[in-house]
């Protein structure tokens, strides 16, 4: 075991989670990424098989009640838990071991024993709320992991970005009171869950520390890059988190068949490296993600294989893509830092 490598967790159960005949949230999401890591394994990443969650790390973001309506659909072949969402036989399974994924990265990494890790997992989280499942969703796994090293591993300042094309309605839900966890989604707006406008900033104690990017249909990687340079980068600087996960979601992805942006390989370079820099300037080797949402595989590999690439790599590599932000991007930028200027001084327009 060396801490000079990239954890990548992985398991064949994540292929077993059926949530039926058609349904975009497929095994074929994984195959691709799985035989690549496999056939062709690269210098700088391990590969380890999770453990799966306990139900005490799952009742820190979840209530009892959706723990055991999850937990009753082991070994039934079918089960719906929301128009968006169904479990098959092996689904529990699957999605303890995607939260245990989440939480194993995120103490490898904060003992010193993993340069960043990533949960190759399925079912994804960000929308699963405290109460009850959604939008493909059973455990919020980067909302545990977010918990679990407030909780349990001594954080203080955990940064959460959510670069999927939907807003992680479940995870801002899980910390928009509070101080020590900062959620930053972008995603395309107005789209589902329809949650997410720039103007919500979080509340009460936690004013502030909720960021919201919304994007516009066809936006792309100059448009990505912007945004969080402009908004995101000044509230980091000023923040230093000592960790930062992600929940990567690679629907963004310019041939995806559900996202509608336009995000290309070269913007999954530059948005992961840009992830990295932020890592080696507060937090270095502290940096997690978990897959979430990408329902065209070859995106999906794309995405993949470009987080990696920036959290192996011995330096932070440089964010750069051609394209520029449009009109429509910058404006969302200086709506977004007028909307937080309040609360961080690094974001006050002269």
């Amino acid at each position: 075991m060396s801490a000079d490598e990239t954890l990548v967790l992985d398991d064949e159960a994540f292929l077993a989670h059926d949530a039926g005949p058609g349904h975009p949230e497929r095994r074929e999401r994984l195959l691709l990424v799985r035989r690549a890591l496999h056939q062709q394994p690269r210098t700088g990443l391990r590969l380890a098989a999770p453990r799966a969650a306990t139900r005490a790390e799952l009742l820190r973001v979840h209530e009892a009640a959706h723990v055991e309506r999850v937990a009753a659909t082991e070994g039934l072949p079918a089960a719906q838990l929301d128009p968006d969402t169904a479990t098959s036989a092996d689904s529990y399974r699957a999605a303890l071991l995607a939260a245990g994924a989440t939480l194993q990265g995120v103490e490898e990494v904060l003992q010193g024993r993993a340069r960043g890790a990533f949960a190759l997992v399925r079912p994804p989280g960000h929308h699963a709320e405290a109460g009850h499942a959604m939008g493909f969703c059973l455990f919020n796994n980067v909302a545990l992991a977010a918990e679990h090293a407030v909780a349990a591993l001594g954080c203080r300042r955990v940064l959460v970005l959510d670069p999927d094309v939907h807003h992680g309605n479940g995870t801002q839900h899980a910390f928009a009171e509070r101080r020590d966890v900062l959620y930053v989604s972008s995603h395309r707006w107005p789209f589902y869950p329809f949650t997410g406008p720039v103007q919500d900033v979080g509340r009460g104690a936690g004013a502030g520390f909720t960021v919201n990017l919304p994007l516009q249909a066809g936006m792309g990687d100059g448009d990505l890059l912007h945004l969080y340079q402009e908004v995101v980068a000044p509230i980091v600087q000023q923040w230093e988190p000592d960790l930062i996960l992600v929940s990567a979601g690679f629907d963004t992805w310019q041939h995806d068949p559900l996202g509608g942006l336009a995000v290309s390989a070269a913007g999954f370079a530059a948005l992961f490296a840009l992830f990295r820099r932020w890592a080696d300037e507060s937090c270095p080797d502290r940096i997690v993600c978990t897959l979430e949402g990408g329902y065209d595989p070859q995106g999906v590999l794309v995405g993949v294989t470009a987080a990696l690439s920036a959290m192996s790599a011995e330096r932070a590599p440089d964010a750069v893509v051609e394209q520029g932000p449009c009109a429509a991007a910058r404006t969302t930028a200086l709506q977004a830092r007028k909307a937080l200027a309040p609360y961080w001084p690094a974001l006050r327009l002269a």
